[in-house]
């Protein structure tokens, strides 16, 4: 079998070389798709799934949340609506940008990874 990383960068991934790639589990990807709308992967007779780029794309962007970041699953379902959200809102009209003052220093605000630590918290002032 081909590794992902023999292939041309557009080509559809199947679950097997997307688990190898990323190092986790058929079923974990599997369990992915239940929990992500987002995430839907074309699947052929038999149910064997191939993943788009843009399907490869995401669920790198969901490993690394979950692994790297330190988000939960919950936790990476909001950012991601959260997301869709915006980027519905910002194809209908553009979104404002933030435009510092004068007196105000310049800055990047990450407003996701914002929202996504308010999120967490929440979470853990419940428990």
């Amino acid at each position: 079998m081909a590794s992902a990383g023999d292939k041309d960068p557009g080509a559809f991934l199947t679950i097997g070389e997307l688990s190898q790639e990323l190092g986790v589990a058929q079923h974990i990807l599997r369990y992915w798709e239940t929990k992500f709308p987002q995430l839907r992967p074309m699947q052929r007779a038999g149910n064997r799934r191939y993943y788009r780029p843009s399907d490869v794309a995401l669920v790198r962007k969901i490993h690394r949340l979950l692994t790297e970041e330190g988000y939960t699953v919950r936790g990476v379902q909001k950012l991601l609506r959260a997301k869709g959200d915006q980027e519905s809102v910002s194809a209908s009209r553009a979104a404002p940008q933030f435009q510092p003052t004068a007196d105000e220093p310049s800055r990047n605000i990450d407003v996701f990874r914002l929202i996504a630590l308010r999120d967490r918290l929440a979470e853990a002032l419940e428990l």
